[in-house]
């Protein structure tokens, strides 16, 4: 079903509007015949289908008005659609009767008197009883009749003859353009409506608003959380049905606007602001928000504690970024030359590979570095808070805001370095604002009228491809352009497996110190199954595996079986097949090896010899060679290391 229905009352008309709409390319009109009562019923028809609007004239559109909640357009009658109707009759010289519904005979008077014919004017108001009207002015001689469908289609009956007055092809053109215009404008207002929905069903504060009688209008859900009812079952009632201490009828009274007060629902205090609806001077509703105090009190708590400042000091240097690899060497290279200036930073890498490390170092290499250095972990923030995170606030800004304000991390950071790590993840429409900040030098804190000016230093971290979001449009090319001046790439540890022996080692004496251990270093073994591992968490999970290594040894060095996970996913297999082979190539690499028992041998030598046979028929797989054996894999590396 199409969104718009023309329903005309009479073949003519319908033929016009095929042709209108063949000629203007108006696809979105459908056109079906029906006088009067047959019209009310296709009109019904259409609406079931889900029609959104109809066209219509005469008495067909006075009666499908009547009957239908969508919108219904008058095709309208001109003087030059009478004048038509008049045409073949000018000069007719006995009493002409004008029969029909009102809006399509109200302007033949004007005609009577142009053209000086003698008229009589017959209103019909419904269908039924027409013939009765007519049958009076027939007896009396009039024997010509001008009108709308129903008055023509009764005259005939009656033995007169009869002219429609027709609608012409500007009348009912008019009537679809204005039908395509109130389409449109419907479409914008349920958009408008559903992004209205939907902010109203999001946000954090429970909201409320009452008309002039202050029956309630909008009831959001943290409303219906807040006070514990549902939307449909309070629209429309009283405000104080629901919320006895509302206080809304004051405000609908007196007009002033109330904020930050504190009121109790049930056994919660409630934080809450009264905003007076004025329209044209007059006061025409009153807004409510609503904020459970406890629940504000407990996410500010929650933002604290995963709020990643990691002070306002920068601890480390270039000197602590341990690394054996040109890579690693070229990227302290371009860091320092980037510590001589204050352009912005991105430094890009994938999780765990030292982005932060980079970022201090390169604060504390330049002219900021008595400064502060304020980190920050942009997904680490609910997208409610990082706003005023971010730019701080001023008092009053809204329920909750701490006495004299809040300052954000570019007031903190003045005269420092601002490292936003995760910047992905500022939500797009806040984007704007932090570009405005480094272009222009100056924050303004939330609820406040005056730029404060700030001198920082942006660096930034991602581990996602920001050039991919920008053309995704999840990230503005233009905050990505300001922040993309200097780019730092920080390579996967899988990509420098030359720097594992000597983080390894660094980790080692780390947690021995943490954890009281006397480890001598790392067994040879131990340290191919590292150098073979495949990093996904890159430094981060070598960290990891040292630290669980050195609380597990119990040997003077490292040894595989302490950094080998015994679970039942097999993680990084891979390397296994590889360090085994490398530990005995001697063994499986220059003889044939059989499970044959020659002379006297010891338990042990014998359960030896079986498992370097199975490992044999396995290919070196430990893996599978510990299957077949019933064995775990450390278990295989103990028995082949005795």
């Amino acid at each position: 079903m199409k969104d718009i229905v023309l329903i005309a009352p009479f073949k003519d008309l319908y033929d016009l509007s095929m042709k209108i709409i063949k000629n203007r390319g108006y696809n979105n009109i459908e056109v079906i015949l029906g006088d009067l009562s047959e019209g009310v019923i296709e009109a019904k028809k259409v609406v079931a289908k889900g029609a959104r609007i109809i066209i219509s004239r005469g008495g067909t559109y006075t009666m499908i008005k009547n009957v239908v909640s969508i919108p219904v357009v008058e095709i309208k009658i001109t003087s030059f659609d009478i004048l038509r109707g008049f045409k073949d009759i000018i000069n007719y010289n006995g009493t002409i009767g004008v029969a029909g519904y009102s809006n399509i005979i109200q302007g033949c008077e004007t005609i009577k008197e142009i053209l000086g014919l003698d008229m009589v004017k017959i209103e019909i108001d419904r269908e039924e009883g027409t013939e009765e009207k007519l049958t009076p002015y027939v007896e009396k001689g009039v024997k010509v009749f001008v009108g709308d469908t129903i008055g023509s289609r009764v005259a005939r009956k009656l033995k007169c003859k009869s002219y429609i007055i027709t609608s012409g092809e500007e009348a009912v053109t008019n009537a679809m353009q204005e039908a395509r215009r109130i389409l449109q404008m419907s479409k914008t207002e349920k958009e408008k409506t559903e992004q209205f929905k939907t902010i109203m069903d999001f946000v954090h504060d429970g909201i409320i608003a009452v008309d002039e009688k202050g029956k309630l209008t909008i009831f959001n859900s943290m409303a219906q959380k807040i006070f514990g009812a549902r939307e449909q079952d309070v629209l429309g009632r009283h405000v104080e049905e629901l919320i006895k201490n509302s206080k809304l009828p004051e405000v609908l009274k007196n007009g002033k606007v109330e904020l930050g007060e504190i009121q109790e629902v049930g056994k919660s205090k409630i934080a809450t602001n009264r905003v007076p609806i004025i329209v044209d001077n007059e006061i025409r509703g009153v807004v409510a928000t609503f904020q459970d105090v406890t629940e504000l009190q407990n996410l500010e708590k929650k933002v604290r504690l995963n709020l990643s400042k990691k002070g306002f000091i920068a601890k480390y240097h270039f000197n602590d970024i341990i690394h054996k690899s040109k890579k690693i060497e070229s990227c302290i290279e371009k860091g320092k030359k980037y510590s001589k200036f204050d352009s912005p930073v991105l430094i890009a890498g994938p999780s765990g590979v030292g982005k932060e490390l980079f970022a201090q170092s390169i604060h504390n290499y330049s002219n900021r570095r008595k400064g502060p250095f304020v980190a920050i972990n942009c997904a680490a923030l609910p997208p409610n808070l990082i706003e005023s995170e971010l730019f701080g606030y001023a008092e009053g800004a809204f329920t909750g805001a701490l006495k004299g304000g809040k300052l954000g991390i570019f007031e903190l950071a003045h005269g420092g370095t601002i490292f936003l790590d995760e910047i992905e993840e500022i939500p797009i429409e806040i984007q704007g604002r932090l570009l405005r900040v480094l272009q222009e030098k100056e924050v303004m804190r939330i609820g406040d009228n005056k730029v404060i000016p700030v001198d920082v230093r942006i660096i930034s971290a991602t581990n996602k491809d920001l050039n991919a979001m920008v053309e995704e449009g999840k990230f503005r090319e233009d905050l990505y352009f300001r922040i993309n001046i200097l780019t730092l790439n920080i390579p996967p540890l899988n990509k420098r497996k030359e720097d594992i022996e000597q983080l390894g080692s660094f980790f080692i004496k780390k947690y021995c110190l943490k954890y009281n251990k006397h480890l001598q270093g790392i067994s040879k073994e131990a340290l191919n199954y590292l150098l073979n591992y495949n990093y996904k968490g890159n430094v981060r999970e070598l960290q990891g595996m040292i630290q669980r290594g050195v609380i597990l040894s119990e040997g003077d060095k490292l040894g595989i079986e302490d950094v080998i996970l015994d679970d039942e996913n097999g993680i990084n297999n891979v390397a296994y097949n590889v360090a085994y082979n490398e530990l005995n190539e001697d063994a499986l690499g220059k003889e044939e090896i059989t499970f044959k028992v020659q002379g006297e041998k010891s338990l042990k030598e014998v359960e030896k010899q079986y498992i370097m046979y199975v490992l044999k028929k396995c290919n070196g797989s430990i893996v599978n060679a510990s299957n077949i054996l019933n064995v775990n894999r450390t278990t295989v590396w103990r028995k082949l290391k005795e």
